[in-house]
C-alpha cells in the first residue's frame, strides 16, 4: 500500500475543526511576530504511509487551506488517531490541536503505529525498534509529499514525547528538530519499575483507557471530529473542565474496569509478573545511555505534577544529548493536569518558527533553562541545569519524641536516636483504630526564617532498618503556609532491597538505582538508602515551613489531580513491617539553594 492521493474530501472538510489553546503556553516570555498566521485548516484523512511490503500506517494530515508547501509537524504513537482533533478530554489526546499548527503555516501529521486502527501490521510491545524505524520512514515520507517543503519537526506529550529522542538518534535527514513534553528516556526505571516496584495502577488505567477492542476499531469521521471540537474547545471548557477534574479519580477507576485486548492483557502480565529486571522486562530499554547520538536542536519540557511518571527523562536528555549546548533548551513548568494536553503549543511554534522559517522572534536569545518557581509564581532563568552557583543545603531530621509527633529538620546532624513507622501493604487488613496507636508516617518541619530559593536536584539519604527482609520508602517535600495550608512539592521512592546505586545511569538530577540485584535486608540492621526526589523549584517565605514526610505507601502521601498532580498508587510495601529511621550524619535531605548567579525573573 502507498500513500493516497492527497486530495481533501468534501465531507471531511465541510466544517473546519476548532483549535484549542488551554494550559501553559509560553515559559515567561512573548515571542516576536509569527512567521505565518491566519491560514486555516483542512484535513487529508487516512493517508497510508508504506513502511514495509504490504504494511502501511494510517495518518491524518492537516494542512493550511492556502495552497503551498509547509514544514511538517509529526506526532507518532500507539494511540488511535480518531479523537486527536476532537478536543475530547481523553488521556491519549497529546498530539496538540491541528488547527493551531496549520493556521501558523505547518502541516500537522498524526500517525498511528502498526496494529492500531487502520494501520497495517501486528500489534506489538510499545516503543519497540520497529516502531522507531517506522517513525523515521514516516518523517522521510512526509518530507517528500507535495504539501511539505522538505522540513520535518516533531511535537507531542507523553507517548508522543517518548518517541522523539528515539527516532532523533537515527538522524533521518529531513528531521530539523523536536519539541518533547513529559517524556522518559529509560523506560524500565522511569515507567515499569519506578523506585524498584512495578506500577499496576498506572498500567491498568492506561491500558483500559487506550487499548480496548473499541479503541482498536474506533472510527470517527473527520466531520464529526470537527463538530465535537467546536464544543470541547469553546470557552465553555473553563466551566466543565474544573468539574470534570474533581471527578477524575472516579473516572480513572472506571477506565481500570475496562477490559483491554488479550494481547494487551498478556503484556500487562509480562510487565507485572516477569519484568523485574532489565533482562526480563518486555519493554525496550529506551534511548538513555545513547542520547549522544542526537544532533538536532530540541526543547524538552518537564511537568512537575507527575510524581511517579515522566519524572527524570527531561533532565537526562538535556544533560546528555549530543546536540550543541546552545541548541537545546529545558523548560520546567508548573504542576498541571489538563486533558487534552494542549500545553506548550505556542512555545513550540515559536521554536519551530525560529528553526525552520528563520524567524527573528527572539527564540535564539532565550536562556537555556527556564523554570516555574512555586511561591514566587513566576518563571526564572539560568544558563544551565543544575543552576550554576547553587549551593547544597543539607538538613538533618531529628526527633521531637513520639513517632506521631511533628519532628524537626536541623542544620547539623543530631546525636542519634530513632523513630519508627508502621509499613502496611496497600489494601491490607488492619484493626479498626490502628492509626490511633501506630503512625504510618514520620513528619519533619523546618520553620522558614528568611526567604530562600530552592532550585535543583533533591536527594534523600536515610539510615534505615526494618524487621523484614524488604519494604518500601516514600519521601515527600511540601510547603506549609502561615495559615496552615499545604502544597506538595516533590516525591521519590525506593525499595530498600534494591539500594545499590547505578552510577553509569545516574545523572546530575537523578540517582539511578540498580534494580537487577536485590540485597535482602537483615532485620534490625541499618543500611543507607540514597535516592532522588522530583525537583520542584520554589521560593520559601518567612512564616512558612518546609515539610519532609517519610512513609511506605505512595497513597498516604499523594496529591489529587484536582490540585494539578497525577500520581499512581503502587502495590507497596510487600510486607507488614516496623520500619526505623536512625538519626545522625547519614540521615539527611539535600536541596540546591540558588545562588546570586541565577538570572532574575524572566518575563
Amino acid at each position: 500500500m502507498t500513500a493516497k492521493n492527497a486530495t481533501p474530501g468534501f465531507w471531511d472538510n465541510l466544517i473546519a475543526p476548532k483549535g484549542g489553546l488551554f494550559g501553559a503556553q509560553l515559559a515567561g516570555w512573548t515571542p516576536g511576530p509569527a512567521a505565518k498566521s491566519g491560514l486555516g485548516c483542512r484535513v487529508l484523512a487516512d493517508q497510508m504511509v508504506e513502511v514495509a511490503p504490504s504494511i502501511a500506517l494510517a495518518a491524518d494530515v492537516y494542512v493550511p487551506k492556502v495552497p503551498g508547501r509547509w514544514p511538517a509537524v509529526i506526532a507518532f504513537a500507539a494511540y488511535s488517531k480518531e479523537l486527536q482533533a476532537a478536543g475530547a478530554p481523553a488521556g491519549n489526546n497529546e498530539s496538540g490541536s491541528p488547527p493551531i499548527f496549520t493556521d501558523r503555516g505547518y502541516a500537522h501529521v498524526i500517525v498511528t503505529r502498526r496494529g492500531m486502527g487502520r494501520s497495517g501490521g501486528a500489534d506489538a510491545v510499545y516503543l519497540n525498534d520497529t516502531d522507531v524505524e517506522d517513525h523515521a520512514k514516516v518523517i522521510q515520507w512526509a518530507a517528500a509529499q507535495p504539501w511539505c517543503d522538505g522540513q520535518v519537526v516533531l511535537f507531542g506529550t507523553s507517548y508522543y514525547g517518548l518517541t522523539q529522542p528515539q527516532v532523533a538518534r537515527l538522524r533521518p535527514p529531513a528531521l530539523k528538530g523536536f519539541f518533547t513534553n513529559e517524556m522518559c528516556t529509560d523506560f524500565f526505571r522511569h515507567i515499569a519499575m519506578f523506585g524498584g516496584a512495578p506500577q499496576p495502577d498506572f498500567f491498568s488505567l492506561w491500558m483500559g483507557a487506550n487499548f480496548t477492542p473499541l479503541q482498536f476499531r474506533l472510527r470517527l469521521p473527520p466531520l464529526l471530529r470537527a463538530v465535537v471540537s467546536h464544543i470541547t474547545n469553546s470557552p465553555l471548557k473553563h466551566v466543565w473542565w474544573p468539574q470534570l477534574k474533581k471527578r477524575m479519580a472516579r473516572i480513572m477507576k472506571a477506565f481500570q474496569r475496562q477490559v483491554p485486548t488479550p494481547q494487551t492483557r498478556q503484556l500487562f502480565a509480562g510487565l507485572i509478573l516477569d519484568g523485574k529486571t532489565r533482562a526480563t522486562s518486555v519493554l525496550p530499554a529506551g534511548p538513555s545511555g545513547a542520547l549522544g547520538d542526537i544532533e538536532v536542536p530540541f526543547v524538552v519540557v518537564q511537568n512537575a505534577g507527575y510524581l511517579n511518571l515522566h519524572q527524570f527523562g527531561a533532565y537526562d536528555l538535556f544533560e546528555n544529548a549530543g546536540t550543541p549546548k546552545d541548541h537545546r533548551w529545558l523548560v520546567i513548568g508548573p504542576a498541571t493536569y489538563d486533558l487534552p494536553v494542549y500545553a506548550w503549543q505556542l512555545e513550540a511554534l515559536a521554536f519551530f518558527d525560529h528553526l525552520v522559517y528563520g524567524a527573528d522572534n527572539g527564540y535564539a536569545a532565550q536562556p537555556r533553562v527556564r523554570y516555574w518557581t512555586e511561591g514566587a509564581k513566576d518563571y526564572r532563568s539560568a544558563p544551565d541545569w543544575p543552576l550554576p552557583g547553587s549551593t547544597a543545603l543539607r538538613l538533618y531530621p531529628a526527633s521531637n519524641g513520639a513517632d506521631a509527633a511533628t519532628h524537626r529538620l536541623d542544620s547539623a546532624p543530631g546525636e542519634g536516636g530513632t523513630n519508627r513507622w508502621a509499613a502496611v501493604p496497600l489494601g491490607a487488613i488492619v484493626t479498626a483504630g490502628f492509626d490511633e496507636v501506630e503512625s504510618q508516617r514520620l513528619t519533619f518541619e523546618l520553620p522558614v526564617e528568611e526567604a530562600m530559593e530552592l532550585t535543583g536536584p533533591v536527594t534523600v539519604s536515610l539510615s534505615f532498618s526494618s524487621n523484614e527482609i524488604d519494604s518500601h520508602v516514600v519521601a515527600r517535600t511540601g510547603i506549609v503556609s502561615a495559615d496552615g495550608g499545604y502544597q506538595i512539592l516533590s516525591m521519590g521512592t525506593i525499595r530498600p532491597a534494591c539500594r545499590r546505586i547505578d552510577a553509569a545511569r545516574s545523572t546530575a538530577t537523578e540517582i539511578a538505582i540498580d534494580i537487577d540485584t536485590p540485597e535482602p535486608l537483615v532485620p534490625g540492621v541499618p543500611v543507607t538508602l540514597r535516592f532522588s526526589l522530583t525537583p520542584q523549584p520554589v521560593v520559601l517565605k518567612p512564616g512558612e515551613r518546609l515539610r519532609l514526610d517519610i512513609a511506605s505507601r505512595t497513597d498516604l502521601l499523594r496529591s489529587d489531580v484536582s490540585h494539578g498532580h497525577a500520581q499512581f498508587d503502587m502495590q507497596v510495601p510487600p510486607y507488614y513491617a516496623r520500619n526505623t529511621l536512625h538519626y545522625g550524619p547519614d540521615t539527611y535531605i539535600e536541596l540546591a539553594r540558588a545562588g546570586e548567579a541565577r538570572s532574575d525573573s524572566h518575563v
